[in-house]
């Protein structure tokens, strides 16, 4: 493997780890819980791991742990820290045994069914220290959700004497994790599972699991990226720039950028939910504050778009989940339809005439990507819908209709922008390397108390790593019933940006000053080494939830 300078350097940067995992462990159990929603329905569903109490690390006693084997698993996208997760559980296992072993499977959930797999030693781990991606073992998009594969993946992990697995995944990955734990435990399998809280989208999360990974390290490239383009912006004072963000259900992405960089616009999907806002008055929203700094001579400007936006708006949420339904139940009609006029017509003609309406007002190229093939959840994939290009012919258009008015008199020029890939793979920042290297550690320590159906927590994470809280919180605790493929199923609950929280309140206060006046910041690229409140600060989402 060829190394960079700095990889060289980060592969000798030790995680800081919270002072209950630096020697012996003594679980506290707190209070028993209950599903944030549809608790008989979910108890139900998960009669023996439903109720468990939250759990706390302490300094303890000294304990002797069996040798074991433990496999892990990275689910879904790519986040920054999922090798530091591998890292601590790597050593957190070794540190309890020496004996233990730790197997990772490949590609994902599917390396647990096709038994494909790599028992990882200090050699391999060491090269994976502190860097970015999930290239040490893969990831993949498989979903546990059959008996068969329940009974494969443990008839695999029986082979390889493994005792425990560890999911590293966002919400959809967890729940899977936390039926296959139930399942585990219906049938006295002698299989742990525990779950570990990564996507960079940031809407996993509650009052125990404060931030999900990789979420720190993402927004920061961005933030870098917004700020070089703002920079730019105020230097040539001649495009505005349209900039989606990544996170599909929630714009916690777009919030933390827009308190990195004072954009001079950013638009916040639940707010529109909330105001129920339509496509047209978000189009609007921008044009005005286009034309009130073209009245300044200021024909430039940053937007920020979040990328689940078209989802928020009223008439296109209700469009959308006509068209999941159309393509779960019409699919086999759909896939004969050749030209793609034909498929716009079809799907037009089984939606609502409200539905249909505003299908058929949408530019083709739109149109399309609304029905092309759905995500594993039977959803539109709403990272390619180009949501940056529609509203720059939109608020073109508008524009022009102004200036006919005499109510805009400026130049409008547009480029548009996509973050997501550019972050997802990024190398961890200090605060994304500590936060993970301890969820690691904490799984090793639930694990080897015997554990399952649990996440692991990490807590106090606007203090020092030092001071921070370990422990584990019962995956049920997270979840509700939502409609999937036509059916309710028990899942976790997205977290989303909550419109009377300190964060959206800070970007709230000062947003009309950003619109107007140019005030931009530029964040610079993430800092490894130097002053800690540079280099180990948190995003300022998390430091303002935690009333710093």
């Amino acid at each position: 493997m060829i190394k960079s300078a700095l990889q060289i350097a980060r592969e000798a940067y030790q995680p800081k780890l919270p002072n209950s995992l630096k020697g012996s462990v003594k679980i506290v159990d707190g209070a028993k819980t209950k599903s944030i929603a549809d608790q008989a329905e979910i108890e139900a569903k998960f009669p023996n791991t439903y109720g468990m109490p939250i759990i706390t690390f302490e300094e303890g006693e000294k304990k002797d742990y069996p040798a074991t084997g433990v496999g892990v698993i990275l689910s879904g996208g790519q986040a920054p820290g999922g090798h530091n997760v591998i890292a601590g559980l790597f050593d957190g296992l070794k540190s309890l045994n020496a004996d233990n072993k730790l197997y990772g499977f490949m590609g994902g959930p599917s390396g647990l069914t096709d038994n494909e797999y790599l028992e990882l030693t200090p050699e391999i781990i060491n090269h994976y220290r502190n860097t970015g991606g999930f290239d040490i073992i893969g990831s993949g998009r498989t979903k546990l959700e059959e008996v068969e594969q329940y009974n494969q993946g443990l008839e695999n992990c029986k082979a390889l004497g493994i005792t425990a697995l560890v999911v590293i995944g966002g919400d959809d990955s967890n729940t899977n994790a936390c039926v296959l734990a139930e399942y585990y435990k219906s049938i006295d399998a002698g299989i742990q599972v525990i779950g570990c809280p990564k996507t960079i989208d940031g809407d996993l999360k509650n009052e125990m699991i404060e931030t999900s990974f990789g979420f720190d390290t993402a927004c920061k490239v961005y933030s870098e990226l917004i700020g070089n383009i703002q920079r730019d912006a105020n230097s040539a004072k001649k495009y505005w720039h349209f900039i989606k963000l990544m996170g599909r259900s929630a714009s916690h992405i777009g919030l933390e950028c827009a308190l990195q960089t004072q954009p001079n616009i950013c638009i916040i999907s639940e707010e529109v939910e909330e105001k129920k806002q339509t496509l047209n008055e978000v189009v609007k929203q921008i044009a005005d504050v286009i034309a009130a700094r073209a009245a300044n001579n200021e024909n430039f400007g940053s937007i920020l778009i979040p990328e689940g936006l078209v989802e928020f708006i009223p008439e296109m949420k209700i469009l959308m989940s006509e068209l999941n339904d159309i393509m779960a139940h019409k699919e086999a009609e759909f896939v004969l339809i050749e030209s793609k006029q034909e498929k716009r017509e079809f799907v037009a003609a089984e939606l609502s005439s409200e539905s249909a309406t505003v299908y058929d007002s949408l530019p083709n190229d739109i149109a399309d990507q609304l029905i092309m093939d759905r995500d594993p959840h039977g959803n539109v994939q709403v990272s390619r819908i180009e949501t940056e290009k529609l509203l720059i012919v939109m608020v073109e258009s508008r524009l022009k209709k102004m200036r006919k008015k005499e109510k805009y008199a400026g130049k409008f020029a547009a480029q548009n922008h996509f973050f997501g890939y550019e972050g997802r793979c990024a190398a961890p920042s200090n605060f994304d390397a500590d936060y993970c290297y301890s969820l690691g550690y904490t799984a090793s320590v639930l694990i080897s108390e015997g554990k399952t159906g649990y996440m692991s927590s990490i807590r106090n994470t606007t203090l020092t790593a030092d001071k921070w809280i370990a422990g584990g919180v019962p995956t049920t605790m997270m979840m509700n019933m939502e409609r999937r493929h036509g059916e309710m199923k028990p899942v976790i609950q997205k977290a989303l940006v909550e419109l009377d929280a300190a964060p959206f309140k800070k970007f709230a206060s000062q947003r009309e000053d950003w619109a107007i006046n140019t005030k931009y910041i530029y964040p610079g690229p993430i800092q490894y080494f130097g002053p800690s409140e540079v280099c180990d600060a948190p995003t300022k989402t998390l430091a303002l939830e935690q009333g710093k």
